[in-house]
């Protein structure tokens, strides 16, 4: 079910990641084609007001340099405190807090209602605001050991991409705070306009794994001339055929040893998990954006029959196919 997307306040703070702060942006500035609805009324805001300028950094080093851009704020924290969602991109300093006016600001923006949102090291802002107390979060794997000396009340997860609590939202790095967004206006505005979003940015409507809050788990690509990078493009393309691990190694050349071997040093997984994982994304995908009866969702997808596609699906993410298709897709249910 979608809601109106409502005014989206994106926290300033002295040397952010402007990668991050960009990535908000490009998410939540403008519609995709043809997109007629709503949109996100887009905040920047900043303890200085509308037109301060504010130091960013190129990347997320912090004990690097200054970096060499500067934003100008669109508007205050007064602006931010009523915003239906608050996303606070990567933190200037990991080490130290924000200020009081900024802590305020957000415990009084959480305190009325709003949506909280975290990119990578921005938890340890909405940490420090006493937000993530009792929470699962995640951040980025390097800030992840710090995130959790620094405030054991938060139950640090270094292991997942984001994580949904459900009106308080953390990310890690920076694929992951994509997908955090896409998933934002998935909740919002449905599976279509999330998708054309991110056909927009170029990058996957979602990655597949992760438990039952809709928690994903990165799935790595071979690197560059890897021999790995055609076997496994065969094998999507073969999807809904029995294939299985002995078919991807033959496809390959090798043994299934060695087939495992390099699946584990290329992409951290094993063959088997890797197919898994591909065979749910097309079955979320089928689910998302047709009506298809769950047991062809299952034969399409290479998952067999519907009693096996339900048993995957409330082992991955904790609901049936046809609960997954109920949220996702604004067709009518079919079983």
């Amino acid at each position: 079910m979608t809601r109106l997307p409502g005014t989206l306040a994106v926290l300033l703070l002295d040397q952010q990641a402007a990668i991050e702060v960009a990535l908000a942006c490009q998410a939540f500035g403008t519609p995709p084609r043809n997109h007629t609805a709503d949109w996100y009324d887009l905040r920047l805001c900043a303890v200085g007001g509308a037109g301060e300028p504010v130091p960013l950094r190129a990347w997320f080093d912090h004990a690097g340099p200054a970096g060499p851009f500067e934003l100008r704020a669109t508007h205050g924290l007064d602006d931010l405190v009523p915003a239906d969602t608050v996303i606070v991109p990567g933190s200037g300093d990991v080490h130290g807090d924000p200020s009081a006016p900024v802590l305020a600001a957000l415990r009084a923006a959480h305190a009325r209602g709003a949506r909280m949102v975290s990119l990578c090291s921005g938890s340890f802002v909405l940490a420090a605001a006493g937000i993530l107390d009792g929470r699962a979060a995640t951040s980025h794997w390097e800030h992840a050991p710090l995130l959790a000396r620094r405030f054991p009340a938060v139950k640090v997860d270094p292991n997942i991409l984001y994580t949904h609590d459900p009106d308080v939202l953390t990310s890690a790095g920076l694929m992951a705070g994509i997908d955090l967004c896409l998933h934002l206006i998935r909740e919002d505005l449905g599976s279509e306009t999330a998708n054309a979003v991110a056909r927009r940015m170029i990058v996957p409507p979602h990655r597949s794994g992760g438990q039952a809050q809709y928690m994903e788990s990165p799935m790595s690509v071979p690197h560059s001339g890897s021999a790995l990078g055609e076997v496994l493009e065969w094998a999507m393309a073969q999807l809904d055929q029995p294939i299985g691990v002995g078919g991807i190694a033959a496809r390959a050349g090798v043994s299934v040893r060695t087939l495992i071997r390099r699946f584990h040093a290329e992409l951290g997984t094993t063959p088997s998990r890797w197919l898994l994982t591909q065979r749910l994304a097309r079955a979320r995908e089928l689910l998302e954006s047709t009506d298809l009866p769950v047991g062809l969702v299952a034969e399409r997808s290479g998952l067999g029959t519907a009693p096996n596609l339900r048993t995957h699906f409330a082992r991955e993410f904790g609901l049936s196919p046809t609960r997954y298709r109920h949220e996702y897709n604004p067709s009518p249910d079919v079983r």
